[in-house]
């Protein structure tokens, strides 16, 4: 008889705590009807990217001295440095600098390391194509920037400098 009477009681512990789960899962529900909606609408709203996002790379011909530390740092020696060297100078004379993004994988490196901070990360992210072999930028597709001044992510980094002054 006494292991029946454990068992009930066993059972009603059990229902008390499975009554607790349901009521903390329905506060847990209706506290989330109060808050925003998370989701945007992508193609025609952008989220805004933090200040250590790492998007494409952007690469300023002047500045680079062919040193190559990008290649050396880089984990899959992605860049394609083209130089020669200026015997009457004895410097080295870039010609072609390229990065093939469908294989990079963002990892910052190049940017880090690169003596002469030519390179940069952009806030550019959208990078797909059709075809894999349009994702090969060389220099002069390195250097343009796209135009980011999206009017309301304008406003949303306005609102993001008011709340942080706060």
């Amino acid at each position: 008889m006494f292991p029946m009477v454990t068992g009930f009681m066993n059972y009603g512990q059990q229902t008390i705590r499975a009554a607790r789960y349901i009521g903390q899962s329905f506060i847990i529900t209706l506290s989330h009807t109060n808050r925003l909606p998370v989701t945007i609408q992508y193609p025609y709203e952008k989220s805004i990217m933090s200040e250590r996002f790492r998007g494409r790379i952007h690469f300023e011909f002047d500045k680079c001295i062919a040193c190559e530390v990008c290649v050396r740092v880089c984990p899959i020696d992605l860049p394609v440095v083209d130089w020669r060297l200026e015997r009457d100078i004895q410097k080295k004379q870039l010609l072609n600098y390229s990065i093939d993004f469908g294989v990079c994988i963002f990892c910052g490196n190049c940017v880090e390391y690169c003596p002469t901070n030519c390179l940069s990360m952009t806030e550019e992210y959208e990078l797909s194509t059709y075809d894999r072999h349009e994702l090969n930028y060389n220099q002069i597709a390195l250097g343009s920037v796209t135009n980011l001044n999206n009017w309301r992510i304008t406003q949303f980094k306005q609102l993001g400098i008011r709340l942080q002054s706060k």
